[in-house]
């Protein structure tokens, strides 16, 4: 018997590893008062900046802000159309309808459940003025071809990077690049669940271009670079500083999370490695993954997968469907008639997919548990 529930994300156990660092950040602020763009939040843009081998760090509120201030920043025009996929968080997408952009969804592999590139070289027309990958579950898209294929068209990429930070891509040449840096721009989300997760809402745009960079500041904060000399129409989009103090202290463990989160997958890969109706995660070659989220695929006999999260949850293990009805498919986009776009890869996995608990603070004892119960209602 477990001596604890399970959650599908320990932020609890993960925070009293670190507490009297996060307490004492936090309690510096608060001293401070220094609550909009106190110092920890230039010192977090620094500090994310060198990690991720950028020039530059421009922190917002959130992700979805991330997102659309970068498209925002590429001077895109109603009815442009913007590459991506419809497996992802609706995120993506919701930036391209609220700009008034045309989104044009391209399938995925059945692998990695990242953008298929030959996908996206066939949807590239002449009004295709931006492509946005999605670094899903913590695998980066594969980018060499990608980045080739756009800078042969001069199209920009956008990255986004909400589930991948820590992760990395390691071109033909050797040279590693970490996601999120391998664009014109790129994006992440802080929301507590994410691999780098703050204690509240929060974001980051990352660019190695000084104009871009100019650019993406000013419209996250009011369109201005001057205060009360508004230049551009911009947005109200800061990270507040006891977010960036949290974060601070947890940029510092990221890539002892990362490698706790791979160990975690190591575990489940080997549990279910010869039962023929699991699929494991894919780890591409090209990628290192950090497991945002593990995501199985199933087809067993005489068990369907909602009746496998059912059988978990009367065991008390949590599990999550990501994404029951992909973007394409969502009535916000009944305008843009995408649902009868064929996507077979992504329609094969809105059915199959279930994602397991993934954190940095599981346990054998609770790994054990849960793959266990997963083989014995798999058969």
């Amino acid at each position: 018997m477990l001596m604890q529930s399970l959650q599908m994300v320990d932020l609890k156990r993960q925070y009293h590893k670190i507490k009297s660092e996060i307490d004492t950040a936090i309690l510096n602020v608060v001293e401070s008062t220094a609550f909009i763009n106190g110092p920890d939040v230039q010192h977090f843009s620094t500090e994310l900046a060198t990690y991720l081998g950028v020039k530059h760090v421009i922190p917002c509120a959130n992700g979805t802000d991330a997102l659309q201030i970068a498209l925002m920043a590429l001077g895109l025009q109603p009815g442009d159309e913007v590459i991506t996929t419809s497996y992802t968080y609706i995120a993506t997408v919701e930036v391209i309808a609220l700009l008034r952009l045309t989104p044009v969804f391209v399938d995925v592999d059945a692998d990695t459940f990242t953008m298929n590139i030959a996908s996206m070289r066939k949807a590239i027309t002449p009004r295709t003025k931006a492509i946005m990958p999605v670094h899903l579950y913590g695998q980066s898209v594969n980018m060499e071809p990608l980045l080739k294929i756009a800078a042969e068209h001069k199209i920009p990429v956008v990255e986004d990077n909400a589930q991948a930070i820590g992760g990395t891509y390691t071109f033909s040449d050797g040279t590693v690049k970490k996601t999120g840096s391998m664009g014109i721009i790129g994006c992440t989300s802080f929301f507590p669940s994410k691999n780098l997760g703050g204690y509240g809402d929060g974001g980051a745009i990352f660019t190695n271009d000084d104009t871009l960079a100019e650019k993406l500041r000013m419209i996250a904060n009011h369109g201005q670079k001057i205060r009360y000399y508004h230049e551009m129409v911009g947005c109200n989009s800061r990270l507040d500083t006891i977010q960036a103090a949290v974060l601070r202290i947890k940029l510092r463990h990221l890539d002892d999370y990362c490698k706790a989160r791979r160990t975690a997958a190591d575990y489940y890969d080997k549990a279910f490695s010869a039962h023929p109706g699991i699929t494991t995660p894919f780890r591409a070659p090209y990628a290192y993954h950090v497991f945002h989220q593990y995501t199985l695929q199933l087809r067993l006999n005489g068990v369907t997968r909602d009746e496998m999260q059912q059988k978990l949850a009367e065991r008390k293990v949590p599990s999550m469907i990501y994404y029951p009805v992909p973007c394409h498919k969502q009535n916000m986009l009944k305008e843009y008639a995408t649902g009868n776009v064929a996507l077979p890869v992504t329609d094969m996995l809105q059915d199959c997919v279930i994602s397991l608990p993934m954190h940095t603070e599981l346990t054998e004892e609770e790994l054990a548990y849960i793959t266990g119960c997963i083989l014995e209602i798999a058969g």
